[in-house]
């Protein structure tokens, strides 16, 4: 399996990105992993932060960072063709935003709203998203989009 920091450095190879954009982009590739594969894509979990998923040992790694976007990677990971395919149409699906933008989206989507509950929005907030919740509702979407 995976790890967080070889998504992460997959990322990074394709541009120097924010925090917060990385955070997402991970996020998006665990969810449409455990959509479209059935199983998680790394290890590592997601919690309903105020900004959006985060994944607090990303968050350990780069938090040096601040709002500073974080310098891209020459080396890329090696990583099964599956990881790649995800890795590559999240790119190509998401890629073009920027983290502000993409925190906007998973604020309109269910898992990251289940976890947050009833709490307002800058409340601090370390519950899980669950990856049941992710599948099923990246899976629905990938299914309403084959439908169109």
């Amino acid at each position: 399996m995976n790890t967080i920091q070889q998504i992460a450095q997959w990322f990074l190879g394709k541009e120097s990105m924010t925090h917060k954009k990385l955070q997402k982009l991970c996020y998006y590739s665990q969810a449409w992993h455990l959509a479209l594969h059935g199983n998680e894509l790394f290890a590592e979990r997601f919690e309903a932060w105020v900004h959006g998923p985060v994944s607090p040992v990303l968050y350990s790694i780069y938090a040096d960072y601040g709002w500073e976007k974080i310098p891209s990677e020459a080396s890329q990971p090696i990583l099964d063709e599956a990881s790649e395919g995800i890795l590559q149409a999240v790119w190509n699906t998401y890629g073009s935003f920027d983290g502000d933008q993409l925190e906007a989206l998973t604020h309109s989507e269910a898992p990251w709203q289940k976890a947050r509950g009833n709490l307002q929005p800058c409340d601090t907030c370390t519950r899980k998203i669950e990856h049941q919740d992710m599948r099923d509702y990246y899976l629905r979407k990938f299914k309403e989009s084959q439908n169109e």
